[in-house]
């Protein structure tokens, strides 16, 4: 019994850990990528709300976890069992939406950038964030710089780029664009690398977190068996 309390106190631990990092990555996610995600055509939920909201009810039930075995409360161990069991299937749909839809998340990306070249100067918070992802990621156009001069911005300049496209203020900007001068490479190919790489290795996290939960599982439902059950109650499996 000694055994199982303190292997379910130590995962409550790891669990709660995983739960702050997932608040963090939250947190990173809507300050430093809500522009970016704005960019995106698809209407995929907001994932870093969704980090945060499911990173803070980790961290509480991480602390039910350590005070049910504390205490040994044998309601409180079914129900954080019970929570397990809810983020061991939410991690496998998480998981394995992220394997299935990484190239809907990249075709997303390719039609919202192009209706951001397109609105540019029009809708205010795409340009920003567009401008924002080309500096960043040191690109210009969809694919290529030329994307920008056939748009309604690129011909009223004259055949012209934004300033984000420019490596430094070396007059890139001239009809016809000088191209030593500015970013060469198209946002697509960059912002789908990005995205196949990283949505990987979120997605084989979401699993691996998920297959954890089976461990928490196991170590609740053990020790509220070997709890004896209320004098008045009858005894049930957990």
């Amino acid at each position: 019994m000694t055994a199982l309390k303190l292997s379910l106190m130590a995962f409550s631990f790891v669990f709660w850990a995983a739960g702050l990092t997932m608040l963090i990555i939250g947190l990173w996610a809507k300050v430093w990528l809500g522009g970016y995600l704005a960019l995106s055509a698809s209407n995929y939920p907001d994932a870093p709300a969704i980090l945060l909201a499911t990173g803070t009810a980790v961290i509480v039930w991480g602390f039910l976890g350590c005070f049910s075995a504390a205490t040994e409360h044998r309601g409180l161990l079914r129900t954080y069992g019970a929570f397990l069991s809810a983020v061991l299937v939410a991690g496998l749909i998480a998981g394995l939406s992220g394997l299935l839809y990484r190239q809907d998340v990249a075709r997303g990306f390719q039609e919202g950038l192009r209706q951001a070249l397109n609105t540019y100067g029009e809708d205010e918070v795409k340009a920003d964030a567009l401008d924002a992802l080309q500096r960043a990621l040191a690109c210009c156009g969809v694919e290529s710089y030329r994307d920008w001069l056939t748009t309604p911005w690129g011909l009223q300049q004259n055949g012209s780029v934004p300033l984000s496209c420019c490596r430094g203020r070396w007059g890139c900007r001239l009809s016809p664009p000088n191209i030593y001068g500015l970013h060469r490479d198209g946002c697509f190919s960059k912002v789908s690398a990005f995205v196949s790489s990283n949505m990987f290795s979120v997605a084989t996290a979401a699993l691996g977190l998920a297959a954890l939960q089976v461990i928490g599982i196991v170590l609740a439902c053990l020790m509220a068996a070997r709890i004896p059950a209320h004098p008045l109650g009858i005894a049930t499996p957990c």
